[in-house]
């Protein structure tokens, strides 16, 4: 397909979407303030399949050990280049549901089984053990780690991701 058709086809589908809402909403749509990333600043790009990715990180995880919210808090610090730099640990624990004396511990233990599980990368910065982060594409390391998953969960994946047209990424061979 051509950029020319692609974008000719994703035009056609934003008018759909836009024929669907009215249909739905009538005239309240135009009356309530919507979310829109392209007129609201303050908005990182996460991919649709989030929820889905975050459960099979916490089956990853083990019991006892949830860092589905730890790293939905990742991704809504990433930049486009997929790094982000932690300068105040305080509110990235809030941000991640950790409060209390333990919120800084709590947040280090499940940033570091991320990291154990290949979903991010950190780099060290004097003392703090976590400056810096890598988000790593959340799909190659699910791709490698498939006879890991919960199968259902990896068929529902799956499933979400043919409907939104999302495509695996190239699995790269350690030897090239």
């Amino acid at each position: 397909m051509t950029k020319r058709a692609e974008a000719v086809g994703k035009k056609k589908q934003e008018e759909k979407r836009q024929r669907l809402l009215a249909n739905i909403w009538g005239e309240e749509l135009s009356s309530t303030p919507v979310w829109n990333r392209h007129e609201n600043d303050g908005y990182s790009t996460v991919p649709r399949v989030l929820p889905h990715i975050g459960r099979l990180l916490d089956r990853l995880a083990g019991k006892g050990t949830p860092v589905a919210p730890t790293y939905f808090a990742l991704w809504c610090r990433v930049r486009d280049e997929g790094c982000l730099e932690i300068r105040d640990k305080e509110d990235l624990a809030y941000e991640a549901g950790f409060s209390g004396q333990r919120a800084i511990y709590s947040l280090s233990q499940r940033i570091r089984k991320l990291q154990e599980l290949g979903f991010i990368k950190t780099k060290q910065k004097g003392n703090n053990e976590f400056q810096y982060i890598m988000i790593v594409n959340p799909l190659s390391v699910l791709l490698n780690k498939r006879d890991e998953i919960d199968p259902a969960g990896f068929q529902t994946l799956c499933i979400r991701m043919e409907e939104i047209s999302a495509k695996w990424p190239e699995v790269k061979n350690e030897n090239d």
